[in-house]
């Protein structure tokens, strides 16, 4: 109720006394609309016509023949996609078959699944670990990197490519650690 009538007042004072910003403005404004183009009515065949003359004079999109690949093929903002599409869709897949499970007779309870993954050679479990662990490592890390991004942190060109290389880097240590430490 407090803030209700506080917010009230501060109405009431700036509709009592409207500030300098506002009247200093208030001829800049125009309350009706004008047109500076005046239209023509074509033919349905006209207007085809110079619809295909406008759209031969639009320039090309150069597409991906502009990028440098060095700087954006290994970047992470492709990767970013990759492994947050990989980890999404695993998640989804894995709880689609989760649930039909019972339906379709399968034993995808933790304790068989457990005992089936203990039951592979050591070589077999570290890789299946690590592919898992990384993308959601490399995702976890360049999501921060990210988040600087959009702070407006890091876009020099050097930094691009320095953090990018740190990226991989770390992604790959703290991937290795979740898969093969923890």
């Amino acid at each position: 109720m407090i803030a209700q009538r506080a917010g009230t007042t501060a109405l009431r004072r700036v509709a009592g006394k409207p500030n300098s910003f506002f009247t200093a403005n208030l001829a800049r404004v125009s309350l009706t609309q004008t047109r500076q183009v005046t239209t023509q009515k074509f033919t349905q065949d006209d207007a085809n016509a110079l619809l295909a003359q406008q759209r031969l004079q639009r320039p090309v999109s150069p597409h991906l023949d502009i990028y440098d690949k060095k700087q954006t093929w290994f970047g992470g903002s492709i990767w970013q996609r990759f492994t947050g599409s990989a980890l999404s869709g695993g998640l989804y897949a894995f709880g689609a078959a989760y649930l039909a499970a019972p339906l379709l007779g399968w034993h995808l309870e933790s304790a068989s699944i457990a005992a089936a993954f203990g039951a592979l050679p050591f070589a077999v479990k570290s890789g299946l670990k690590f592919a898992l662990a990384w993308p959601f490592a490399f995702h976890a890390l360049n999501g921060v990197r990210h988040l600087l991004f959009d702070l407006g942190f890091g876009f020099a060109k050097r930094t691009v490519i320095k953090t990018g290389w740190y990226l991989w880097g770390a992604s790959a240590v703290f991937g290795s650690y979740l898969a093969f430490f923890l």
